[in-house]
């Protein structure tokens, strides 16, 4: 694994964990089309990650026609679960939190598959609310907000839907942003999940020979129909107007792009997670996606065969944010849902332990 990103706030990548060392925690979030897992041990106010894993397993394939799981991509997120549960028990993790998400919230059989997982892995999977989606995401990428900003919006994009949630930066003095935002907590003012991620997006708009601007289009103005009604963040339009606000994306279509826009010969965390993109920069690199044919996309070396159908969906995604709330500037994060549960554990932890040992000065007075 890599050595820490230069991102401030951002989780150290570590090797291997000694004998005695701290004990490990780990995140699960299984989503429409990726099954993530991260184990990791406290480090001060963040975490050092022992072991990452990541499988695209397109549990939410053909969810948005049939509204059922199939049964061969619950075969497939069943082998990547297995596999997690066994890097688990292995690293003797002492706290899990394994999160379904959109693709288990809306399948008519997303509990009997929930069953089946727990009978079968040993591993109990919690189904969250899209709020609870939204909140976690945050958490995750705050250590990406620039504090000198008036507002932030977070944008993250799934396989099945999409959370949007925006930050109100001045509601918290300068001076006192470090301690207020500790533990991932950020002063969320309004917050938005619509029911469209890159697969659903992909299948609702399938691709035909090439791609073309058009079919482009078309993408960027369905999203644009689902966020434009939404008008519980209007009282931060203005700060956005003003360009005193950015955008936080927090996908593997958005890290997809920001690799080709750096130009990488492979995906490196280290060099993606945290960078500024400008407007014109990821329209740049939708406009280069565009002039590519899908096998052309698989080759390239930040994207590959299982995301060179659902890139451009990303893409056009983010546009339509884009196009509805401008920012000049975008941050990429290669983190989000998983870094957000560490960080709730740990907190957890850290709260439990002040407990009890007031509880025992508590029991010396008495």
């Amino acid at each position: 694994m890599s050595e820490a990103p230069s991102a401030p706030g951002a989780p150290a990548r570590g090797h291997e964990r000694s004998a005695g060392a701290q004990p490990c925690y780990a995140a699960l979030d299984l989503g429409t089309n990726n099954c993530r897992l991260l184990i990791a041990t406290p480090a001060g106010s963040s975490f050092r990650v022992v072991e990452a894993y990541s499988r695209i397993v397109r549990l939410g394939e053909g969810l948005s026609h049939s509204g059922r799981l199939s049964e061969a991509a619950m075969e497939r997120a069943l082998a990547a679960l297995k596999v997690s549960a066994e890097k688990v028990r292995r690293r003797r993790v002492v706290r899990l939190r394994a999160i379904a998400t959109q693709a288990c919230r809306s399948a008519a059989n997303g509990q009997a598959f929930i069953d089946r997982v727990a009978d079968e892995t040993g591993m109990r999977l919690q189904v969250i609310s899209p709020q609870e989606e939204a909140r976690l995401s945050v958490a995750g990428c705050v250590g990406l907000l620039d504090m000198q900003a008036d507002a932030a919006l977070v944008v993250d994009v799934g396989g099945g839907s999409t959370e949007l949630s925006w930050v109100d930066l001045k509601a918290v003095p300068p001076e006192a942003r470090g301690a207020a935002f500790a533990n991932g907590r950020a002063p969320i003012k309004a917050w938005l999940s619509v029911p469209i991620g890159v697969v659903t997006l992909a299948e609702r708009f399938p691709e035909g020979e090439a791609a073309t601007r058009n079919w482009f289009r078309q993408m960027v103005e369905h999203v644009k129909a689902e966020i434009a009604a939404f008008r519980h963040a209007d009282p931060l339009r203005e700060v956005f107007d003003a360009d005193r606000a950015h955008l936080v994306g927090t996908s593997g279509a958005i890290t997809s792009l920001a690799g080709m826009h750096l130009g990488l010969r492979r995906y490196d965390r280290s060099q993606v997670d945290g960078i500024w993109m400008t407007r014109s920069e990821c329209e740049a690199a939708a406009e280069s996606l565009l002039g590519l044919s899908a096998r052309q996309r698989a080759d390239q070396p930040c994207i590959g065969p299982d995301r060179a159908d659902l890139v451009l969906a990303g893409a056009a995604i983010l546009q339509a944010v884009q196009e509805l709330w401008p920012c000049s500037r975008v941050r990429v994060a290669d983190r989000g849902l998983r870094e957000g549960i560490l960080m709730s554990l740990m907190s957890d932890r850290d709260g439990r332990r002040k407990r009890r040992r007031h509880g025992r000065r508590s029991s010396a007075d008495a």
